[in-house]
């Protein structure tokens, strides 16, 4: 069975807690909508960087992050209307080669948060794909809850760029809502990346 016809099968909230269950020291950029939501239920963490509606943005940020931090792993989880919507990021990240980031994108093949439709990975789309023909080391597709966990010690050690797309279903799982303040957010994270040099 191709990839195109193989439906979602995974728990979207319990494939980010697997994830992040391992995360040790990483920052993780969570991107809008049930990535935040699903971070937050994982457990609220100091380097969690919430972006709540800005859409279009996580990867970049994680980006930025990735080498201004590069001794430390950075993991973005997206969704893919965002990642959809940021596809200029894949050649972006691959031109910088970050071996430090990872880009994991919870692929329900639906825009979450204006009304489930369908996104284009609906149709056959192919997020891995586009991330490998850009220049990603690492690229893949995840269905199965042994093929997730496979994949977590290469999201987490594997040298990046890394992209990992979880198909998960559209089940909904209880709003775990983090704090919403974007200042708050930004310097509770800084305080906890660089300390005293942040103040």
């Amino acid at each position: 069975m191709t990839a195109r016809h193989r439906k979602p099968a995974l728990d979207r909230r319990k494939a980010v807690a697997a994830i992040l269950g391992q995360r040790g020291d990483a920052l993780v950029v969570a991107g809008l909508g049930a990535p935040c939501w699903d971070t937050a239920a994982a457990g609220d963490h100091p380097l969690n960087f919430y972006t709540w509606g800005g859409m279009g943005s996580a990867a970049m940020i994680g980006l930025g992050m990735a080498l201004a931090q590069p001794q430390r792993r950075v993991l973005v989880i997206t969704g893919d209307g965002e990642m959809l919507m940021a596809l200029g990021a894949f050649a972006t990240i691959a031109v910088q080669q970050p071996r430090n980031l990872a880009v994991i994108v919870m692929d329900n093949e639906h825009y979450g948060e204006t009304g489930m439709q369908q996104t284009h990975t609906r149709l056959g789309v192919d997020l891995a794909g586009m991330a490998k023909a850009a220049g990603f080391r690492a690229t893949g597709t995840i269905y199965s809850p042994a093929e997730l966990k496979a994949w977590i010690p290469r999201i987490h050690r594997e040298p990046g760029p890394v992209f990992a797309g979880v198909k998960v279903t559209t089940a909904k799982a209880p709003l775990i809502l983090p704090a919403r303040d974007g200042t708050v957010l930004k310097n509770r994270f800084r305080g906890e990346l660089l300390g005293a040099k942040a103040l």
